[in-house]
């Protein structure tokens, strides 16, 4: 069973910035297109961003020119870069295959407020 296990969240000003991680214990982590999702409170959980095995890249309108997918396959990895983080960032951040094929990890909680 493949475990997702993220981190890197907390309570950031508006404008700052937040790397987030999230490790996998798949051996075949590489073949798989990678997504980071959120959920804020009283909303339903909504794709971010997300890259493919070949690195191809796509993000939800909303945190395009502030996020940045990337992913490591040697050390099964997968990072979210967040800059000029705004209040409505704030949300619990998974990630999972683009399909949400695995069970999900606990996620990571990013607040966002002065």
């Amino acid at each position: 069973q493949v475990q997702l296990v993220e981190s890197g969240g907390g309570l950031v000003q508006p404008g700052g910035s937040l790397r987030l991680s999230c490790v996998t214990s798949s051996g075949i982590f590489s073949i798989y297109a990678m997504g980071w999702y959120r959920q804020a409170p009283g909303k339903q959980r909504e794709l971010v961003a997300s890259i493919t095995a070949g690195g191809a890249i796509s993000y939800t309108d909303s945190v395009k020119g502030r996020f940045s997918i990337s992913r490591d396959n040697a050390k099964n990895t997968l990072y979210l870069q967040m800059n000029s983080l705004k209040p409505e960032d704030t949300a619990v951040y998974y990630c999972n295959s683009r399909g949400a094929n695995f069970a999900w990890g606990q996620g990571t909680q990013v607040t966002v407020s002065s």
